[in-house]
Parts: C-alpha cells; structure tokens; sequence
C-alpha cells in the first residue's frame, strides 16, 4: 500500500480540511433523514468510528465490554450507557514499550472515562456529545473533545469534532478557549501524586484540533468506516512501537450476532488491529421465550358468599395446607396464616422470584384457587429471615376484574395498598414444618482477581458446601465450607507495600493459604423493633479475612425514598488458613449511612464512619438497578490516610456488577452473581463484607422500588 504521507504537506492539508470541515458543514446544513444509523463502538470501547468517538450514543442501559489489539497495545474496556444521555467507561490497557526501554516490560493502565450527549439528532442540527478520556488514571490516554454526528443519509454518517490533550496531539493549533483565559493556551505534564486523582486541571488545556470521519452501514451487518485522527500517539511512536505515517484510518465493522461485533482496521498507514465487542442490555433478556411455569390463573367466585366453613377447625386446616402446597409449587414457603371469613393475610417466603411483584402477583392468584368466595381481602406479607417487610393489601374483586385488563399494570397498582408489616406476625398460625429447618447445597464457585500486572486475571474454581439452619423465626445459624481444586489467585508474588494496617492488601494470602476455607460461620438475628425500624445482629466468622460481632439498624418507610442507617463492628482479623484462628489485630468499625431511591431505579448512597485500618472517611455510591436484578454502579471512598500513604491510585474506588442468573438461564431463579471491579485493592477505606445488611433486602418490598418493578405483577 502507497505511503500516505506521499501526498505532500499541501495536499495533506487539502484532505483534512475537506474531510473534517465538510463533514461539520454537511452535518450542520443537512436535510437529510435523522433517523441514527447502527452506532458501534471504537478502539477505546466507545461509541464511536475507529480510533475516534462520535456523538452517537448507545441504547439506554446498554453494557458493552471491548477488547481491542494494536501496535502492541491492548484496550480491555467495559462501557455502560447509565442514562439516555451518559455513560461511562473503565478501561485495562496493556502498552509494550511504552517506557522506550524494552526490559522494563509492559505497562498496565486503568483509566476512566464520562461522555454526555449534549444535544440530539434532529432534521437540521447533528448530534453533539462532550467527553472526558481517562480523568481518573495516570493520564496515559487524557483527552477531552466535542464532537457532532449527523445522519445524511438513511445508511451513512459523518462526524467531525475538537479534540485536546491526545486528541490535540496531532496538527494542533492554539486553544480557541484562550480567548477566555490565556490558562487554557497550556496543559499541565505528569499526572499528581501516585496517580488515581481526578486530573481536572488538564481538562480543555494546551493545543486544540480537528478530526472526523465517516461511517456507511452497507448492510444491517456490515459498516464501512474512515477517519482522520488528531491523535499523534507521540510517545509510542517516539519509542519506536510503531510508525504512524498516516492520520487516515480505515476500518470494517461485522456483527456476527446482535450482541457480538467484530472490526478490523488499517491504522496510521502502517498497523493493522481488530476489535471485539460482546454486548448485553439488562433491559433485555438474553433468551427469549423463558422456561418458567405460567401463573394459575384468576379463580371467579362462581356461588353465594357462604360464611359458614368459618367455624370447622378442619376447614382451616385443609385451606392452609392447600395454599401452602400451591406456594410449594411455585417457588414460594407459606409462613403464616391469619384467617377469618372476609380476609386473609399471609406471609410467604420468596424463594424465587427476583421481582417481588411477581412473587405477590402470583400469591394473590394462588388465594383466589384455594380460599373460600367470602374472602373478599388479601394482605400478602414477604418475610425475609422471618422478618415482615412490608404489606400488600389487594382485593379479591379487583383480581377478577382485572386479570385480562389492558391497563391492568397501573390499575392493579392503583387499586393496591402498600403499608408496613411491624406488628404483623401476631396472632398469625405458622406453618409448624418450618422451624426448626435445616437446608445445604453444594456446588462449585469462582473466585476472581483483577488487574495484577504479573497476571491481569487470576481465577480459582472449585466446590462450595453451605448450609443453613433456621431455629425461629428471625434466627438462622449459615455457614460455607469453600475448597478450591484448580486457580492461582493465590499465586500472587506482589508483597504488599501498605504504610497503613494490611487489612486488605494480603488477600492473596488467603487465597493461597486456604485450599479448603471455612469462609463464613455465623448466628444471625434479625428483627423489627418497631414501626419503620428493621434490625440485624451477626455473630462468629463473619467473612473470609475477619470474625466478630456486627449490628445494623435501618429506618425506612414503605413510602419514603429515604432511608437511614447505622452499623457497629467489633472484629479481629482472622488466619491465613481461614480456620477457627485469629491473628493479633482487631479494629472497631461503624458507619451512618444515608440511603436515597431517585426512582426509575437510580441509587445514591452515603456512607459515614470508621474503616477497617481505623481511617475516618466518607464513601460515595450510584447505581442503576433493574426489576430483572441487573445492578451496575460505581462507588469512591475519600478518608484521612493521605493520598501518598493510601498508595498507587490515591483512594479506594470501583464499579461493583450484579447479573442475575435468570438473564441467561431463562427461567426464574434469585441467585445473583456479583463482582467488584477495583483499579487496586489497597488499605485505606476498607469495609467489612458481612452477608445480610438490611436495605438491599428491605427496598425490593417498598416504594418506589416497588412501585418500578410492578410490570411483573401478572408474569
């Protein structure tokens, strides 16, 4: 292929200047349709062309993990579209040589990055989306950029923007931004401190230029790409890692399935790399039509309201059994039963549905199959460890009324009264089977270690027994015996280098010390002691690395958006070998924590208090959550250990992912898997991860959680 750079300085320019500024002007003067072609995401697993971002955005809710290989460069990215207009990205990246000096080995880097689509498409003004490239890190890839996407045809798009930092690396020119202060004409070198820190200094600073590009969807699977990139990729190139004899890039894009994108591409005249994208909507169920039994149907009273089975012991005896056996059936433990002639009120156990409104959709079925015509009013009660969280009160008649309505979602939430449960278990029958009841499971478990340089992924694999024994109500003894059989998280050979109490940094010991690990073992109380108040008290091994005594008490209407919380820790830090052995540090920890639900399933929290090495501090969290158990969030945790005594990444911080088992398996389970992705795991702003805390639990049973996840009330 011709060495672009033959063109000449002067025909150079003619090209850029026709492909960044007439897409500008075309995007800006055309009438053409709207309508967003397919978008795709770029090197840096962005929405964008190759190496360069668009302002196009992804679906809303959208999750999408890139891997993208270049010119010794690997990009290990997971993208995730947190609202219509914004999304956010953490990034591994491994770069050979960046160093220039061959025996220092590669470079591992996390960065983060934050766009928000400014405006939308329409019929004559393109789409404009700002963004921050690597504004938490060490600032290997720091950009910031302005960029306008417009459609001009059904199948084609062009782009053009402003980049700087990186993206004004390349035929840059002085900061139009100058004009306001001249602070903008010049951009801060280095990163601050031991990296980590949010680099705002840098942001829209030194030299500015254009770049742009063009994307024609082919086909529904195919897409043809071209750019001009304003990224001059300096210091690699300098390094010798690879020859950038071009700005223009080229590229395909194929979708081998709706949710997995292959690209390939010619970069910088010289390289060429490939892309691949796995994407996943928590919106959306990864298999259609599911396995999961349908509901019973709406039983209709078909006879007089009699009133006189209410006086036959016998008869109560069989409708509870009967109801209990049709729970059974569908997942459900019936707990208790208070009966009279006109109503019923019930307190089940969920044991598998993930959307608590399916669980009371179903139950209130179940009652109109088995209870007599007088029984005009349900009160449906979840109990979670013998503890009522909150009350359903439906009627018999809006169930028939409403089973095949068209708006019977709104209408059945409408007619519904959602009140607290304290108090509830009085006079209640329980279902003398149930305590004191043992339970166990085995099967296997995968323990997973992130972003260790010597081995970015370490993973263990191998059986885990647990086992729980309910004595009471409210009281249950669990504990889990873990034995690994393959892995090498613990092959870590990285000593901590904490100036701060190791109470997290040796977790790889655990991991290398424990082959086969009691992980947990603990007597759990939990209570109501009072109206709005829930309580939990936790004794013994409470977790793999700490043992101890933990109590919580929240405060949550069923109503109310807020909650507040407080929790008291008194541990010490357990054995390597994960036995019944304790080591010589022990630390009091507690937090006051602020809980608020902005609705549509967005969370923000607050946590308050003293950390496991005995810092002060405050943690900061976000999450998006979903009725089908989705959770994606992020959290940051500032304390009083300096940044240069917390060490590499300056304070604690990660995106922390829930994926429940039903989005693939099809068909209703309430086992979730969780993973907490953290840049380093260090010393400062550690908590204990004691199993059980309240509001989790709590909030699925209230408003407006409730109220969001109502849609599946007739599943």
């Amino acid at each position: 292929m011709r060495d672009v750079q033959m063109f000449g300085s002067r025909n150079l320019h003619v090209v850029r200047s026709v492909v960044v500024y007439g897409a500008v002007w075309v995007m800006l003067l055309s009438a053409a349709a709207q309508a967003q072609v397919n978008y795709s995401y770029n090197t840096y697993g962005n929405p964008g062309l190759i190496d360069m971002p668009t302002a196009q955005s992804a679906e809303d809710a959208e999750l999408a993990g890139t891997v993208s290989h270049f010119a010794g460069s690997t990009r290990n990215t997971l993208t995730f579209q947190f609202t219509p207009r914004l999304s956010g990205s953490f990034r591994y990246s491994k770069i050979e040589n960046h160093s220039g000096n061959p025996s220092s080995g590669a470079l591992f880097d996390r960065s983060f990055d934050l766009r928000y689509r400014i405006w939308d498409e329409t019929r004559y003004r393109p789409a404009v989306a700002i963004g921050l490239r690597d504004l938490v890190g060490t600032g290997v890839y720091s950009s910031e950029y302005i960029v306008a996407t417009k459609t001009v045809a059904p199948r084609l798009t062009l782009t053009g923007g402003l980049g700087w930092g990186r993206l004004g690396s390349y035929n840059g020119f002085t900061n139009p931004l100058g004009a306001l202060d001249k602070r903008f004409e010049t951009r801060p070198s280095g990163f601050t401190g031991t990296g980590g820190q949010v680099e705002s200094a840098k942001w829209f600073r030194g030299d500015a230029a254009f770049f742009g590009g063009v994307s024609w969807a082919a086909t529904d699977k195919l897409s043809l790409k071209a750019e001009y990139s304003s990224d001059a990729y300096t210091r690699i190139v300098d390094n010798g890692a690879f020859d950038r004899k071009s700005p223009f890039n080229f590229g395909i894009n194929y979708k081998l399935r709706d949710n997995v994108h292959m690209q390939v591409h010619y970069l910088y005249g010289s390289e060429l790399g490939i892309s691949f994208n796995l994407i996943s909507n928590p919106r959306k169920p990864a298999v259609y039509g599911g396995t999961g039994a349908a509901p019973l149907p709406v039983k209709r009273r078909s006879g007089p309201a009699d009133l006189g089975w209410f006086q036959e012991p016998e008869t109560h005896k069989t409708l509870r059994n009967q109801t209990a056996s049709l729970l059974a059936a569908d997942g459900m433990t019936l707990e208790a039963m208070k009966l009279n002639g006109t109503q019923v009120t019930v307190h089940i156990r969920n044991d598998r549905y993930i959307a608590s409104p399916e669980a009371i959709g179903r139950t209130a079925r179940i009652l109109t199959q088995t209870l007599p015509a007088s029984v005009e009013t349900f009160t449906i009660i979840p109990v979670e460890n013998g503890m009522p969280l909150s009350a359903t009160t439906l009627t018999r008649s809006d169930m028939e009324d409403l089973e095949n309505a068209p708006d019977a979602t709104w209408r059945s939430y409408a007619r519904a009264q959602v009140t607290d449960a304290a108090g509830s278990l009085a006079g209640v029958t329980y279902n003398g089977a149930l305590y004191p009841k043992f339970s166990w499971s085995l099967g296997p478990y995968i323990s997973t270690s992130y972003f260790d340089p010597q081995e970015p992924v370490r993973v263990d694999a191998g059986l885990k027994l647990q086992a729980n024994y309910d004595i009471a109500p409210g009281w249950v003894v669990s504990g889990t015996l873990q034995h690994r059989i393959v892995g090498n998280v613990g092959d870590s050979t990285r000593p901590s280098d904490s100036k701060i109490q190791k109470v997290r940094s040796e977790g790889f010991i655990y991991a290398r010390e424990g082959k086969t690990a009691l992980t947990n073992l603990t007597l759990a109380h939990y209570f109501r002691p009072g109206k709005d108040l829930y309580g939990r008290v936790t004794f013994g091994y409470l977790e793999r690395e700490y043992g101890g005594l933990s109590g919580e008490i929240l405060w949550k209407p069923v109503d109310s958006r807020l909650a507040l919380g407080a929790e008291v820790n008194v541990v010490k830090q357990r054995d390597f070998d994960q036995g019944f052995g304790f080591r010589d540090y022990s630390s009091v920890t507690g937090h006051l924590s602020t809980y608020y639900d902005f609705g549509n399933g967005y969370h923000g929290q607050i946590d308050a208090g003293r950390y496991l090495a005995g810092d002060y501090g405050v943690t900061f969290s976000f999450d998006r959550t979903f009725a089908n158990g989705w959770s994606v969030g992020a959290y940051a945790t500032l304390t009083d250990v300096s940044f240069d005594d917390f060490g590499e990444g300056s304070f604690d911080k990660g995106i922390r992912i829930t994926v429940p088992l039903e989005h693939f398996l099809g068909k209703p389970v309430r086992q979730t898997y969780k993973t907490v992705l953290q840049p380093l795991t260090r010393d400062g702003g550690a908590r204990l991860n004691v199993d059980g805390r309240l509001y989790d639990s709590v909030r699925s049973y209230h408003n407006p959680q409730l109220k969001d996840s109502w849609g599946r009330f007739w599943r």
